[in-house]
């Protein structure tokens, strides 16, 4: 199976990605693809977090062992597949990207492409420029310490930014550049 997902930021408008990718691939595979499709560097420390449908996280998927409690299940990217724990279309998850500052990617997985598989994950849509990959917290201080900056609510999003968006399929009919020419 292939599973699509969309991925957007509450950072920067008209920003979206679609990722295509095989159901059996790891979570790492994810992640790599992620940070790809946006020019990341693959440096800092990352997690998946599946949600309810309210965006309350519920699963982590981190990318390295962070040494849970025995009470609880830890999820590992580069052993954990992402049939493993994703099976239903519209589940949604968040990508965190910035541990430091807990930004992330609002993601869902829009469908689920039964009797195909998929060797390479791919981006086959892409719209806007993603978001800083991390706050430089030196010049931030600085320009706090200079009243250049005011730092309130909206500081690590827009305000307006709505995660129902993801309900209204507005994106479908987003002009997105189409980067593989697979979908």
């Amino acid at each position: 199976m292939v599973y699509k997902f969309l991925i957007l930021s509450d950072e920067v408008d008209q920003f979206a990605r679609e990722i295509a990718i095989d159901s059996e691939a790891t979570f790492l595979d994810l992640n790599d693809t992620i940070l790809d499709s946006v020019g990341y560097t693959k440096d800092q420390i990352t997690s998946f977090f599946i949600c309810e449908d309210n965006w309350e996280k519920k699963t982590e998927v981190t990318l390295m062992d962070m040494g849970g409690g025995y009470d609880e299940d830890s999820w590992i990217m580069v052993d954990t597949r992402l049939s493993e724990l994703l099976e239903d279309e519209k589940q949604r998850m968040l990508f965190v990207f910035d541990n430091m500052t807990e930004r992330s990617f609002f993601m869902e997985l829009r469908e689920i492409v039964t009797g195909k598989n998929l060797d390479t994950p791919v981006c086959t849509k892409s719209m806007g420029e993603a978001p800083q990959q991390i706050i430089d917290f030196e010049e931030l201080d600085k320009q706090v310490k200079n009243n250049d900056l005011l730092i309130d609510d909206d500081f690590y999003g827009d305000a307006d930014f709505d995660p129902s968006e993801l309900d209204a399929d507005g994106f479908d009919d987003l002009d997105m550049s189409d980067d593989s020419g697979m979908y």
